[in-house]
């Protein structure tokens, strides 16, 4: 998995890297079981602070995408365990709605939307 980080992006860095291994387990590059990369490997691969990795490993465990075992590092969770918490159904549609609404005041149909959502889905899929 190839991670890219923008300095000079208004997002986090912490959030990029996060952002960039949820694509990756979305994309079929990670697998739950697996494990991520000390923090310390990791900051010092992406050349970034220890505590931007730390907080982006954080930051994934909060939303239930890791879970962070002492000694045995960061390793991602199954779809299973992920649905038994049952809160991420809430959490994608707060996500979601400002994003939607902004595409309806930008004039987009349902259609359009919908369009775009499953071409975002085709990518990750890696379907044409």
């Amino acid at each position: 998995m190839i991670i890219r980080i923008e300095p000079e992006s208004d997002i986090p860095i912490y959030t990029q890297l996060s952002n960039h291994i949820i694509e990756g387990i979305a994309r079929g590059e990670l697998h739950p079981g697996d494990s991520l990369p000390s923090v310390r490997s990791f900051a010092a691969d992406l050349g970034v602070n220890m505590h931007t990795v730390s907080k982006s490993y954080h930051q994934l465990e909060k939303k239930g995408i890791i879970r962070i075992v002492p000694k045995s590092g960061a390793i991602i969770r199954s779809q299973d365990e992920l649905r038994k918490d049952g809160t991420h159904d809430e959490l994608f549609m707060e996500a979601l709605r400002p994003v939607i609404a902004e595409a309806l005041v930008a004039g987009l149909t349902r259609q359009q939307i919908d369009t775009l959502v499953a071409a975002v889905i085709n990518d990750f899929k890696g379907k044409a």
